[in-house]
């Protein structure tokens, strides 16, 4: 579990919005709501089978679609289509950046699996966080702390290979300059019924770990590296996720904002599906537990819904430890060959993360991206 160091906030913001939807999901549902506060609907489903009908359809682009596909295996199975908008469909994006060192209002960062709220005087420690003298994020005058406020300095600074200008600056991008101003469409394809690999495959390979209820990606591990290589803060709101204009808005932790389905008996509440189409469910039951009982993969088995994840602490730049499912071909797999590995070469416009970009990051690895990484 995560440490969090200064009280953690939610935004006021997101919690209102959260708390909207929630209400009228339990309205539409037409039946009790669990501990979680959101609909029982996961406990009527079937399980090991996914259920597109817990998407909030304000958070997609297009209905859930059925199709063939063929899984990382070489097998033919049946695939759900899920175009993600890219905008959360529960809660308001942002906060991110303070603007002095005294402001209290900001996102959350993580370090070594501690989270922080990302306020004021978190900028002003920087250089203590890191035991760095070069950290400098603020005017040491005037207090105020350099952000990229700009589409044209949020380009120069949400990438790997920073703009030297823009390196010491808190980096956050508008929701509004992605895509058509709304977020940037993420299309999924996710096995139908999971089929189970014979040995656990890495997450490296994949362009997006799952999907969460409300229409966002949970994505692979933020490149920190890279980040405070630049002394720069890529900002997480409360929610756990950021904008970048290669995907647009993204989670990179779950901290309790999303959609989520009560399970009824108390388990942790389902949060989305993995890439592989386990459930995913939120990493602490009612009670506030974590289970003890997690494989390598962040995941387990019981007898109400068979194999499932819990995702990891909202400190540690993951969500889960590994894959127990094959994956499709194509559609969010397209990295992972049978066998698992495997790095996703550049498409149009990406600067992260990717075969062919130049840096050495992310999943990359000098036996898949011998050019980035020698």
């Amino acid at each position: 579990m995560a440490t969090r160091h200064h009280p953690f906030r939610i935004s006021p913001r997101a919690r209102r919005t959260r708390a909207a939807v929630l209400l009228s999901a339990c309205a539409l549902a037409l039946a009790g709501c669990g501990s979680s506060g959101a609909p029982d609907g996961a406990a009527a489903t079937v399980p090991g089978i996914v259920d597109a009908s817990l998407f909030d359809p304000a958070g997609l682009a297009a209905p859930v679609t059925e199709e063939d596909c063929t899984l990382s295996s070489g097998k033919i199975a049946t695939c759900l289509r899920i175009q993600l908008k890219g905008a959360p469909a529960d809660h308001d994006v942002g906060p991110f950046c303070p603007r002095t060192v005294t402001d209290p209002t900001g996102g959350i960062w993580f370090k070594d699996g501690s989270l922080y709220d990302l306020d004021g005087p978190f900028v002003k420690g920087l250089s203590s966080l890191y035991d760095d003298p070069a950290w400098k994020l603020y005017d040491e005058t005037t207090g105020a702390v350099r952000v990229t406020d700009t589409r044209e300095s949020c380009l120069a600074a949400a990438r790997p290979d920073v703009d030297p200008a823009y390196e010491n600056y808190c980096v956050e991008c508008s929701l509004d300059d992605v895509g058509d101003g709304g977020g940037i469409v993420r299309t999924l394809l996710i096995p139908r019924r999971p089929e189970p690999r014979a040995t656990p495959a890495a997450v490296a390979g994949v362009s997006a770990v799952g999907a969460a209820f409300n229409g966002v990606a949970f994505d692979l591990p933020a490149p920190v590296g890279a980040i405070i290589a630049h002394h720069t803060i890529a900002a997480l709101d409360d929610c756990g996720g950021h904008v970048n204009f290669v995907v647009g808005y993204h989670y990179h932790a779950a901290t309790g904002c999303s959609r989520e389905i009560g399970t009824g008996d108390g388990h942790a509440a389902q949060i989305g599906y993995a890439i592989d189409g386990h459930a995913m469910h939120a990493t602490a039951d009612a009670h506030g537990a974590p289970p003890t009982d997690l494989d390598a993969c962040l995941g387990h088995r019981d007898a109400v819904r068979g194999y499932h994840y819990h995702v990891a602490g909202p400190g540690e730049n993951r969500f889960i430890g590994c894959l127990q499912g094959e994956i499709a071909s194509g559609g969010g797999g397209e990295g992972l060959p049978p066998g698992g590995g495997g790095s996703t070469p550049c498409a149009a416009g990406q600067t992260s993360a990717c075969c062919g970009d130049g840096t050495c990051d992310g999943p990359e690895s000098a036996a898949d991206c011998a050019a980035d990484c020698r």
